[in-house]
């Protein structure tokens, strides 16, 4: 853990001592090399199922993908970052890449923590750059109010979580993940232990965010900087699976009762982000809104409570990570050129930039879950899961796959192919280190293919 760690909060140094000149340069070479050697945690060789640096902090087969997911996001997001900052003075710049080192630290340090307080002071930590990057690099006027909905919602929904941590210590002597899962069966079926159940999860599935508590997100990916909506999309969102996860596994008995309401508001929330999606006209709100539809199915995998569902939810959220944080680099580099958001004011790119125009396609086709891709694996296993448990699933999910088909083809469509508008002129030309932000985004998504066990938790 502190061969990562270390490294990470060395970044600070980097940041605030090097040259103007070599600044992007150096950061983005020392966050490789981190996010290089964290690889070596998915060589497994604990039979415990924790393998701990000290009493706080450890690493399982649940926590090492998203790690290694976080430690691979950060020099991805100073790539993209590169080109709008270039313009700001140092010191802003200097900030910028602070803010975003911090949010690496406290996701690590999140990710890691084996007592569910540490895991809590860290979850919460992360609002705070994630609050900066949207409220003072976000691109309109409407950044202030983007701010203060994700504030508002994240912060209403988590201190009940604290009070339920607080009886929760009360009635077990212990908050370690390390012992979770030798604690008696929780005995009591009060209406106020319904209430402590739904205080414990909570500000997880708002975090999700599961349909009905996600009016946050796509106003704050809307109008935060490419890099709020990377880090926001690719491992933010899965601080709230993770979280779920954890916490299932000490609410046992309550679960079974409890999840029905929140399973159907997933699989609602699957179709009606989906038809959201069908309608928008904004490349960076269709995105968003298609994050949902895919956290909804995480949601109703993890709360059916099986192995193959808790599998599926992994799965699915490690690989959404990656492609969602494609989409809204792509979506930026387009915003970049035509300085609109509007799908159909930027068609016909396909023309000026085909190259462009296939990552465009291979990361449509993974967002819609084409076979072989890890997408499909997670949705197949979530969606087998939720028809074993219930046979009136299947048609929601799967007019949920047919609605994710048509918006992902209804974005490439619009976006790349048809004639080319007379008003875009003279477009730069993309770059070599654009080409190389996709290629990084999409070869991992390839290569998992050929080793899903990495990402399957504990269930191989």
């Amino acid at each position: 853990m502190l061969k990562i760690l270390i490294p990470t909060i060395m970044l600070f140094p980097t940041i605030w001592l090097s040259n103007q000149k070599w600044l992007w340069t150096t950061t983005t070479t020392q966050s490789l090399f981190i996010a290089l050697i964290s690889l070596s945690w998915l060589k497994w060789n604990s039979e415990t199922g924790w393998a701990t640096s000290n009493l706080y902090m450890g690493t399982d087969q649940l926590s090492t993908p998203l790690l290694v997911l976080t430690c691979w996001l950060l020099p991805l997001m100073i790539l993209a970052s590169q080109n709008h900052m270039s313009q700001e003075p140092l010191s802003r710049q200097q900030m910028y890449l602070t803010l975003m080192t911090s949010l690496q630290t406290f996701l690590i340090m999140a990710f890691g923590a084996t007592e569910i307080i540490m895991f809590y002071v860290m979850f919460e930590a992360t609002l705070i750059p994630t609050l900066m990057i949207i409220t003072r690099w976000g691109n309109q006027a409407e950044r202030l109010n983007a701010g203060t909905y994700f504030m508002f919602y994240t912060l209403s929904a988590s201190l009940p979580l604290l009070l339920g941590l607080l009886l929760f210590l009360d009635y077990t002597g212990t908050l370690s993940f390390l012992t979770f899962n030798y604690l008696p069966p929780m005995s009591f079926l009060s209406s106020g232990s319904m209430i402590w159940w739904l205080a414990c999860l909570m500000a997880f599935l708002v975090k999700m965010p599961l349909y009905g508590v996600h009016l946050w997100l796509p106003k704050a990916h809307v109008e935060a900087p490419v890099a709020g909506s990377m880090v926001l999309a690719a491992v933010l969102l899965k601080l709230g699976g993770y979280g779920i996860i954890r916490m299932t596994t000490t609410l046992d008995p309550l679960t079974k009762d409890m999840a029905y309401p929140f399973i159907i508001l997933a699989l609602w929330g699957i179709i009606m982000t989906g038809s959201i999606c069908l309608r928008q006209t904004d490349l960076k709100s269709l995105i968003a809104y298609s994050s949902v539809s895919h956290m909804g199915l995480v949601a109703a995998g993890i709360l059916i409570q099986t192995p193959w569902g808790l599998s599926g939810a992994i799965i699915l959220m490690i690989a959404h990570g990656l492609v969602s944080s494609a989409l809204f680099c792509l979506a930026n580099t387009t915003y970049e050129r035509t300085h609109s958001r509007t799908m159909i004011l930027a068609r016909g790119l396909q023309m000026l930039f085909p190259l462009t125009a296939s990552w465009w396609f291979i990361a449509n086709l993974a967002n819609l879950a084409l076979p072989p891709l890890p997408n499909l694996m997670g949705e197949l296993m979530i969606i087998t899961t939720l028809f074993n448990w219930s046979y009136w699933t299947l048609m929601l999910t799967g007019l949920g796959t047919l609605i994710t088909a048509a918006y992902s083809l209804h974005l490439f469509l619009t976006s790349q192919r048809g004639p080319t508008p007379t008003h875009i002129m003279g477009l730069y030309p993309f770059h070599t280190r654009e080409h190389l932000l996709m290629a990084m985004h999409l070869i991992p998504v390839i290569l998992l293919i050929s080793k899903p066990e990495l990402m399957w938790g504990w269930c191989y």
